[in-house]
């Protein structure tokens, strides 16, 4: 694709996934005035992380990260059979082999809980119901990974409004099962878990249409032996860990976090929902346009297009990513507020999610970096060299959490009165102190800083990307204008310190003031300093 169709897919793509956005902020908001911040939520959001880490891998990571670049080079090199059969034999590898997957996790549901959720205590109430719903929810992996093949399909034939919008429909299920299926089941939180299943079916079903317009609606065909299923094999081994090293840190977290005190998961989920926006609006955008350009562009053996797609993901990153950063620093306490303080989502809740948005939002650029850093290497089938910066990255998370935490405890009052008030028991003293969850944020922004450095390094140093002129320009733009917006933001908090005691729609319209602000301020700066969309084009 030339610049101007990668910016036009790009723009598709993000009007598609803005839609789900809003949903599944209204799903999130109906989330937060059923059931609230509680332990029970808390069991939901720590055992849907599991079928939807299978979702991040395949969506967005290790699947389609090697199954996009093989199956481009069959369209560019190979004739329209030789594309089926690949498409047919790469289903049945992956139905056959999730089917044992999920098999595996059903009956072995409770010993993974244990692996998980750590602090929760076998044979509590709470263990059961994360084992229950753990057994409800992970066929959702099953569903989306194979809507993640139908996408990766869709998206290699420019086609990305299906794949963008399908997640519209998980948000209809899961707000279906809040308002329509808990009231029915005495409000419990299983109707969260039946939602998540059939939401799943539903995506699976919403992509088969448009393969059949297309010719490639697969026939499973199991067939390990060919050579295209091979090679998808080999090149994703390595990016199961590798391109996906947010989604283990967030695993992590899971554990650390169930140590924590009740509500702590929840805040973080909510934390996690509201970054997504940038992220889901913008960089899986970016990251799913770009990988089948690249990937095209090292199959047809074009250095300069290649580098040229690159330049414009980072020139579009940091023009997103910055302002991004500032925003949601600034505006955490009110969209918090805004969003989820009402009914059963206090206002305790509101400020301990905001304490993590902040933590984490630091982190904007580099998690949007990455979601063109990592393509760049998995264009070109190499998948081995992320994989050392994944693993450094990991280990920083865990070093920096168990290092947070033992400064918490031990280098801070609060710490050190609730060790002698559990008699120095550091689970314990954990499950006392409120805010500890915004640690393990920071923790996952410090991670993400250190993967996108290093493949930034990496990527340099194999000499596949050179640097267009203008950079210094327009990093002087981005700044000045970044700058700009967030003293326009700070200066509305200033204004309007608290924000507890408004009706929704004041919250609403004092809302929409500051972010329009920050946003027309940034955007006034940017066109005052000479920046045009047409430079955006590549």
């Amino acid at each position: 694709m030339s610049g101007p169709r990668l910016l036009r897919s790009s723009a598709v793509f993000s009007a598609m996934t803005f839609l789900s956005r809003v949903s599944g902020l209204v799903r999130d908001q109906v989330y937060a005035v059923v059931f609230g911040a509680n332990p029970a939520m808390d069991v939901f959001v720590a055992a849907f992380r599991i079928p939807n880490f299978m979702r991040r891998l395949s969506a967005e990571g290790s699947f389609s990260m090697a199954f996009v670049p093989v199956l481009a080079e069959y369209k560019e090199k190979h004739g329209p059979q030789a594309v089926r059969e690949l498409v047919d034999r790469v289903a049945g590898a992956l139905m056959a082999a999730l089917l044992l997957v999920t098999a595996v996790v059903l009956l072995a549901a409770p010993g993974l809980a244990r692996l998980v959720a750590p602090g929760f205590v076998p044979g509590s109430a709470k263990f059961e119901l994360f084992v229950e719903m753990l057994r409800l929810t992970f066929p959702y992996a099953l569903f989306i990974s194979l809507a993640s093949l139908a996408g990766g399909i869709l998206n290699t034939w420019q086609r990305f409004a299906v794949p963008a919008l399908s997640p519209v429909l998980m948000n209809l299920a899961m707000i279906a099962a809040a308002l329509g299926l808990a009231p029915l089941m005495d409000g419990s939180i299983k109707a969260l878990g039946w939602g998540v299943f059939a939401a799943g079916a539903l995506q699976l079903a919403f992509h088969l249409p448009s393969l059949a317009k297309l010719g490639l609606l697969p026939r499973p065909r199991l067939d390990f032996a060919h050579a295209g299923v091979r090679r998808i094999l080999t090149l994703m081994v390595p990016t199961l860990f590798g391109s996906s090293v947010v989604q283990f840190n967030l695993l992590f977290n899971t554990m650390a976090a169930s140590f924590l005190v009740g509500g702590s998961m929840t805040w973080l989920y909510y934390s996690d929902r509201l970054l997504e926006f940038p992220l889901g609006m913008f960089g899986v955008a970016i990251g799913t346009v770009i990988l089948p350009h690249l990937s095209s562009r090292h199959a047809a053996t074009d250095p300069d297009g290649f580098s040229r797609g690159l330049d414009w993901g980072f020139r579009l990153c940091l023009l997103i990513g910055l302002p991004a950063c500032a925003g949601l620093i600034l505006c955490a306490g009110p969209l918090m507020a805004t969003l989820f303080q009402y009914r059963s989502f206090g206002e305790l809740d509101a400020r301990m999610a905001s304490w993590s948005l902040i933590a984490q939002s630091t982190a904007v650029p580099a998690f949007l970096l990455v979601k063109v850093l990592a393509p760049a290497f998995y264009s070109r089938q190499d998948t081995r060299t992320p994989v050392r910066a994944a693993v450094v990255a990991v280990l920083v998370n865990a070093a920096c959490t168990v290092g947070l935490f033992a400064l918490l405890l031990y280098a801070t009052a609060a710490g050190r009165q609730a060790l002698e008030t559990t008699g120095g028991d550091w689970r314990a003293a954990l499950a006392q102190i409120h805010g500890a969850h915004a640690l393990l944020a920071l923790a996952i922004a410090v991670a993400g800083w250190v993967n996108a450095l290093q493949l930034a390094w990496l990527l340099r140093r194999a000499g596949v990307y050179r640097r267009r002129p203008g950079w210094g320009r327009l990093l002087f733009q981005i700044g000045a204008a970044t700058v700009a917006l967030a003293l326009v933001v700070g200066a509305f908090r200033l204004l309007w310190p608290d924000w507890s005691d408004w009706a929704w729609w004041e919250r609403g319209w004092r809302l929409a003031a500051m972010v329009g602000g920050g946003a027309a301020a940034y955007a006034g700066v940017l066109l005052a300093l000479g920046l045009r969309p047409r430079e955006l084009r590549g």
